[in-house]
């Protein structure tokens, strides 16, 4: 052969093996998992897919209500020892008054 012929050998020899390889099929444009497959039909191997699961409903109870009874005003409370105890009724500083207890009602005075 001549060398003409070798090199348009060569080049015809290239240019089918090229064609193969754009004519052979190709894999479909799919992602990657990060499993591995064995057989036929695949198994994927890999970690779960991952969900988005929304929070759960929760209703806080409201705040506890505190109930503050406003400070008596002077003459509005009698003191009768270790017992302060409100008035029904206003009455001047320094009278008598008295106060419940557990074993009965015990004097004091108004302040």
């Amino acid at each position: 052969m001549t060398t003409t012929r070798k090199t348009m050998a060569r080049a015809a020899f290239a240019f089918l093996l090229v064609g193969a390889a754009l004519a052979a099929p190709s894999p479909a444009h799919a992602w990657w998992r990060g499993g591995f497959f064995i057989g036929f039909p695949p198994v994927y191997v890999g970690p779960p897919p991952a969900y988005y699961y929304p929070p759960p409903y929760y209703y806080a109870p409201p705040p506890p209500v505190v109930y503050e009874q406003p400070a008596p005003a002077a003459g509005q409370s009698c003191y009768a020892g270790a017992y302060v105890c409100p008035l029904n009724a206003p009455s001047p500083v320094g009278g008598p008054c008295s106060c419940p207890t557990n074993t009965g009602r015990t004097g004091g005075k108004v302040g």
